[in-house]
């Protein structure tokens, strides 16, 4: 038990690496989830866009809400955003680098998803194989064009009859697989380089504000841990207190059962020295109300 408490001290107390992994656990489920993915064009001009679309951008919506859902400081960040400024102002780089790193985080399993949909090239060719222009292609010389129409929307369908007696079906497939796969190496390319010059080229900027930043974002991170730790330990012997006033005349068979009731002199000295005076209802509301509206500033002296 003490092991399984160790180990969850660690997530709380590292919770940036905690996020990293999450991140990393939801990108390694969005490709997944891609793999096992049965993806079934419809195959229709009007639907064949509006489903290929859907698949590639719809789910990364969904992952992206995930990751901020599932990311602690999200929520940390909103209330320091919308608190009311006090006793304490707000330091707008502070929520500045909450939110970048939040979003960074969140958008991990997002990219990767949109990039494997663009090299696998399935939800592209679904999506345009209508819009090509079938000049470009020998096999529609002789076809209306309602007729090519359908052939367009029918190419990521090899197994339809139409597609058997077309030879064009397998270049429009390739070419559109082509710029599918080119679109998601470029993007890859891009990021990657983004990244190299961000990690390069931030020893050029000036580090004591981002050192500044990420200490108070932690700050903020622990201040809140540490205060719902305090209510929770002042909950426990307040209502501890409330019910033992509330069975005062069963003294006795609570001490025969798993209470071990302490001395009316160490009660008074202990439980009311970690109550520290707040003893009724009104005073923890104005309490909590206090901490909300009109926070301590940030000084020890």
């Amino acid at each position: 038990m003490d092991r399984f408490r160790m180990i969850f001290q660690y997530f709380q107390s590292n919770s940036e690496s905690v996020m990293n992994g999450i991140c990393g656990l939801l990108a390694l489920a969005s490709v997944k989830m891609y793999t096992s993915f049965d993806f079934s064009c419809p195959c229709l001009p009007q639907y064949n866009m509006a489903y290929g679309l859907g698949i590639m951008f719809v789910p990364p919506i969904i992952l992206f809400l995930c990751g901020l859902i599932l990311n602690r400081q999200s929520l940390v960040m909103l209330e320091e955003w919308r608190r009311p400024p006090g006793r304490r102002t707000k330091d707008l780089a502070v929520i500045r680098y909450m939110c970048s790193s939040i979003m960074q985080r969140a958008m991990v399993a997002p990219v990767v998803w949109i990039i494997v949909t663009l090299l696998d090239g399935k939800c592209l060719i679904c999506a345009f194989s209508g819009s090509m222009d079938p000049e470009k292609f020998v096999g529609f010389a002789n076809v209306s064009t309602v007729q090519v129409q359908q052939l367009l929307a029918k190419v990521p369908c090899k197994d339809d009859e139409l597609m058997r007696n077309n030879t064009s079906h397998k270049a429009v497939s390739r070419y559109l697989r082509c710029w599918s796969q080119a679109l998601g190496w470029s993007i890859l390319l891009i990021l990657i380089i983004a990244a190299f010059l961000a990690r390069w080229l931030r020893p050029c900027f000036n580090q004591a504000t981002l050192l500044q930043a990420r200490h108070w974002s932690n700050y903020i991170d622990i201040e809140k841990k540490i205060f719902e730790e305090a209510c929770c330990e002042h909950s426990r012997l307040f209502a501890h207190k409330c019910i033992l006033h509330f069975f005062e005349s069963m003294r006795q068979e609570i001490k025969l059962h798993s209470f071990s009731l302490p001395r009316e002199g160490e009660q008074a000295e202990g439980e009311e020295d970690l109550l520290r005076g707040i003893t009724d209802q009104d005073q923890v509301n104005k309490l909590l109300k206090t901490w909300y509206y009109e926070k301590p500033p940030l000084d020890v002296s």
